[in-house]
């Protein structure tokens, strides 16, 4: 019973939407753009979409690059938003203004819509303005009869500034986004723990680290379940575990380290490298995506050989 139950939670978990947003823009999403911004249906609520389907237009044209990244992103920050498969399926625009930041998310992949895709894209959106960016409040400007960017907005907890007949401004300050990552997981993720000590130790670690470099770390740390090391369960992967790990189609055996005992070589993964971040907090039988440099991986947590809290080892 105790399997079956392990294997309908799997089934749950993977069945979730999932999207990563890719920060690099080549002539093919370009192209994959200018597509989307000419079917009225993505555009109708899309007050620019003209000029920025001629801007596109204009810069493939003009610019003989396979990479078009750094003209994307200049005025603001340009995601393609990918699924497990890396496929694009819309975009994400960030433009940060003094303090405040302002999010245009768009799914331009009309064959994916009603499947939540919309909400996980705010939802790493909001990771970045506030994690990396450090935005104080996140904006988003919205159609009124815009019905689905309302409801994926409203799911993720903005809240209605102020409305007029043309337009509805959603709001999300930084502190309500950290205390909704505290309150219970995202829609699409699980619950992680971590043990107190590791989490005064790895707050301590983002406080001098960029930012830019361990954003992610500090979303996990900010969700994560803090239990008392001598409660937490045996499964789960804490600071110094060895874990036995699926990756894609790989079978690894790992080390989840602090940075200065780090050795790849060895198997002993930093916290702060992408699959050190991923696996913290989670237990056998976890299966989930996660987007790792150029590409998503699938994860799986086999089995936890080495806990240090099972194992009395309290000092490491």
């Amino acid at each position: 019973m105790a399997a079956g139950l392990r294997a309908l939670r799997m089934e749950v978990n993977m069945s979730r939407p999932f999207v990563s947003l890719c920060p690099e823009i080549t002539r093919a999403d370009a192209l994959t753009l200018m597509d989307w911004l000419e079917d009225e249906c993505v555009t109708r609520h899309l007050s620019d979409s003209r000029q920025v389907s001629r801007s596109i237009e204009q810069v493939i044209g003009r610019v003989q690059l396979p990479v078009l990244t750094h003209l994307f992103n200049q005025g603001g920050r340009f995601f393609m938003v990918c699924d497990r498969h890396d496929a694009p399926v819309g975009f994400v625009r960030l433009v940060k203004t003094g303090p405040d930041c302002e999010m245009v998310v768009v799914i331009g992949n009309r064959e994916r819509w009603g499947r939540q895709l919309g909400a996980s894209a705010i939802r790493e959106a909001m990771k970045v303005a506030f994690l990396e960016m450090r935005a104080a409040e996140l904006i988003a400007k919205i159609h009124p009869q815009n019905e689905r960017s309302l409801k994926a907005f409203q799911r993720c907890g903005f809240r209605l500034q102020r409305q007029t007949p043309a337009l509805a401004c959603f709001a999300m300050s930084s502190d309500r986004y950290r205390r909704l990552l505290r309150e219970g997981p995202a829609g699409d993720a699980d619950d992680i723990h971590v043990t107190e000590l590791d989490h005064a130790r790895l707050r301590n670690l983002v406080a001098f680290e960029q930012a830019s470099a361990v954003f992610e770390l500090e979303h996990e740390i900010e969700r994560a379940i803090v239990v008392d090391p001598r409660r937490v369960p045996r499964d789960v992967v804490t600071m110094n575990s060895r874990a036995l790990l699926q990756l894609d189609d790989e079978e690894v055996e790992v080390a989840l380290v602090y940075p200065e005992d780090a050795d790849e070589g060895d198997g002993k993964l930093s916290v702060c490298s992408g699959i050190g971040t991923a696996i913290l907090g989670y237990r056998e039988g976890n299966t989930f995506d996660w987007r790792i440099p150029n590409r998503t991986c699938r994860i799986r947590i086999g089995k936890v050989l080495y806990q240090p809290e099972a194992a009395g080892d309290f000092h490491l």
